[in-house]
Formats: C-alpha cells, structure tokens, sequence
C-alpha cells in the first residue's frame, strides 16, 4: 500500500455514509473518533475513508477545512504502516471532536494511537467469535 489518498479511498456514498452511522462501531482517542463498518465494494478497495469536523464547532469554513486537511494528511501518512497486508474491507468516519485548534504532530500522534486501538478492537473481534 502507498503514501497516497487517491479518488478510490474517499468515501462518498451516502448511503454507505449512512449505514455507516447506524450500524457502525467506534472508537475514540480524543479528540478524534473513529466510526468505522465492515462493507464490501465493486472496486475492490480494501479501506475508504471520510473526515468531518463540526461546524457547530468550528464556526468558520477556514478552521474546518484546515482541520480536515491535517487530518487527511495525518491519515494518509499512518494507512500503510497499519492496513498493509488488511485483507477486510471497511468504511471509515473520522470525527474531530474538540472545540480548539490542532497542530499537525498532535494530530499524527493521536491518528496513530486511534488506529493501533481500532486494530486492537477489531483483532479481539475476529478472534473472539462472542
């Protein structure tokens, strides 16, 4: 898997945005939280992947497209060093949950930690049929 977040690992569908948000199962390091679902696609994608930050919380359209451009980037940067050999599909949500501003070597820090527990979370599930 490359360093690259290309038009094929962007999630888009709305409907899968959707199902994602009433099935799906989460896990947070805060400030991120990380809603993700195990799905199939036609294109054979292993991952794809959406970001969102409140505009309740962040009033200008500036903060927020910063925001989710830092935690695109944070989030191509981390993909192959946790999903290389993935074989099972999912969709991903990352949410940015606070009210400040970020950085982005808080953000890489905290990508990685939700990502090593979103792989720790899903490893006990395949292993454990409960």
């Amino acid at each position: 898997m490359r360093f690259k977040y290309t038009k094929k690992d962007k999630l888009k569908s709305k409907k899968v945005i959707d199902q994602l948000f009433t099935e799906g199962k989460s896990v947070s390091v805060y400030p991120l939280k990380l809603v993700y679902l195990k799905t199939k696609y036609e294109d054979n994608s292993i991952i794809k992947t959406s970001v969102s930050v409140s505009k309740r919380l962040h009033k200008t359209a500036v903060a927020r497209n910063r925001i989710k451009r830092l935690l695109r980037e944070a989030y191509r940067l981390n993909k192959p060093l946790f999903f290389n050999n993935s074989t099972i599909s999912y969709a991903f949500m990352i949410l940015y949950l606070s009210k400040d501003g970020t950085t982005f070597e808080e953000l890489n820090t905290k990508m990685k930690l939700l990502l090593e527990r979103f792989l720790d979370k899903t490893s006990n599930h395949e292993k454990d049929p409960t």
